[in-house]
């Protein structure tokens, strides 16, 4: 058994890292090693916050231009599925952009492989979001 670590508050770490695992499409698991941005729980709020504020603002935009054609007279166009799920993407973009410094993949992290990563495995960011989540809120840091 570890021995028990002394505690020391206010000295914060600037990221810490873990595994995430998640399934793959053929029923494998796939991993990642990804290291997040630390935040206190009161900072991840306010991070969760601000997303749904850029999603909420997101949306009351689209609300008033579809608005401004009715008001035209133009036809509004059909929302389609590849509109919402072009929404999806952004968001978790967003999201791993927000929470994640860097990952162990052959690629670079970046919002071009992020958007990779959202686009062919969807899977993979419910693992990151939830991992980063219950890291921060219940401090589980621990593998």
């Amino acid at each position: 058994m570890a021995k028990a670590q002394k505690i020391t508050l206010g000295k914060r770490p600037e990221s810490f890292s873990k595994e995430v695992t998640f399934p793959m499409l053929d029923g494998s698991t796939g991993c990642i090693k990804v290291d997040f941005k630390y935040r206190t729980r009161k900072e991840h709020a306010e991070f969760v916050d601000g997303i749904q504020a850029s999603i909420e603002a997101k949306a009351k935009a689209e609300a008033e231009r579809y608005k401004g054609l009715t008001d035209a007279g133009q036809e509004v166009p059909q929302i389609k599925q590849a509109d919402i799920v072009g929404y999806q993407v952004a968001a978790s973009v967003d999201t791993i952009m927000g929470a994640v410094k860097g990952w162990n993949l052959d690629i670079p992290f970046d919002r071009e492989a992020v958007e990779q990563l959202v686009d062919e495995l969807p899977a993979a960011v419910a693992a990151i979001v939830s991992t980063y989540r219950e890291a921060i809120v219940e401090g589980r840091l621990g593998n």
